[in-house]
């Protein structure tokens, strides 16, 4: 009777491994994502710049592919990192300092805007009594006064006063444009060194990440775009209504969309704060920078997104903000930075990974 029990225990912990493992090609693709982690994770501090580096050259590789069309690699290679340097180069030299004037400027500002802001809020409970207290909004409007300050001396103070930070920053400003210049001149030595590491049998993980490269280069170009555009115009449009930190302003709008949902929400405050801030809720041009902003948003929204991203990553949006919660809660910034990209990877392994009905000469080379 006890053998036959665990004659039972051991089969049923044989078709469990089976269900969850039911090939090699399987085995191949759990070790690899496995492995994977637990290098990212545990010398994410000590590779930090490799890990850059590979990501920028792998969003240059598709550059690098068109031009190899009618050139070679290395002079295609060239082309696109002299341009990249360029495009670095104004970003570090000529649109941070004039974004940190303006950051820094905004945050100096952010207690008057809050106190004006609260002038106009204390309003509300003489209009409603019924619906608010006019104590419990005073507490609440503090409480985000005193947190506001907290942000913003925070920020100010970062690693831009620091001698390690300025040190990490160094080495990051030279080792990361020098890693992707090697990674993408000598990308197929590379890939063979580390294909030496790589389960022999890994079909199925190369039509899993077959699927999350072309997902992925349809869904980062799209983004680039994206950004460019809202960015662009945006400062075109605070430009001409006069808007203060129409720049800074016109960054966030354009950042914003790396966050779906998210990202469109939180720049409503800094851009109506400050247009309130500059004109009041009575001035003509601050009904302007709202009918602007509700224009540029409505445009992204409705003509944008579904012509830039008609063939790129396919994700329900109850998905994409649980992707930005989980992976925010492990990785904080870089969590929600990388959201979409890894529920991507996981949306693929999940459609890619064999049931127990599949033939097993399925994925067999």
């Amino acid at each position: 009777m006890q053998r036959n029990i665990e004659f039972s225990n051991l089969q049923f912990l044989k078709d469990s491994v089976k269900r969850i493992l039911p090939n090699s090609q399987a085995v191949a693709l759990a070790i690899i994502l496995i492995g994977g982690y637990f290098l990212i994770t545990s010398l994410s501090n000590v590779l930090m710049p490799v890990f850059i580096a590979i990501v920028l050259a792998y969003l240059l590789e598709g550059l690098v592919k068109k031009l190899e069309i009618r050139l070679k690699r290395l002079p295609a290679v060239l082309i696109v990192f002299t341009g990249f340097m360029a495009v670095f180069s104004y970003v570090l030299f000529g649109l941070m300092p004039m974004l940190y004037q303006q950051l820094k400027q905004l945050l100096q500002h952010t207690p008057d805007i809050i106190k004006s802001s609260q002038a106009e809020i204390l309003k509300l409970p003489e209009a409603y009594p019924q619906f608010i207290s006019a104590d419990k909004l005073k507490e609440l409007m503090f409480a985000i006064q005193q947190e506001a300050i907290i942000y913003g001396q925070d920020l100010l103070s970062l690693s831009a006063s620091s001698v390690v930070g300025i040190i990490s920053a160094l080495v990051y400003l030279i080792l990361v444009p020098v890693l992707i210049l090697f990674c993408l001149k000598d990308k197929s030595i590379l890939l063979s060194w580390f294909g030496k590491f790589m389960p022999r049998d890994r079909l199925l993980s190369m039509n899993v990440w077959a699927e999350v490269d072309m997902q992925l280069g349809n869904y980062i170009r799209g983004k680039f775009v994206e950004v460019i555009l809202l960015s662009v115009v945006s400062y075109m449009t605070f430009s001409g209504l006069g808007l203060n930190y129409a720049m800074l302003l016109s960054v966030f709008m354009g950042l914003q969309v790396i966050i779906p949902y998210v990202g469109a929400t939180l720049v409503t405050f800094p851009v109506l704060g400050v247009a309130f801030f500059q004109w009041g809720f009575g001035g003509d041009e601050f009904m302007y920078v709202v009918i602007a902003y509700s224009i540029i948003q409505t445009i992204d929204g409705v003509i944008l997104v579904p012509l830039l991203f008609s063939e790129a990553v396919n994700l329900h949006p109850v998905a994409i903000i649980v992707a930005i919660l989980f992976f925010g809660g492990l990785w904080g910034f870089w969590g929600v930075f990388f959201a979409i990209p890894l529920a991507t990877l996981v949306k693929a392994v999940t459609s890619a990974w064999p049931r127990l009905d599949d033939k097993m000469h399925t994925f067999d080379m």
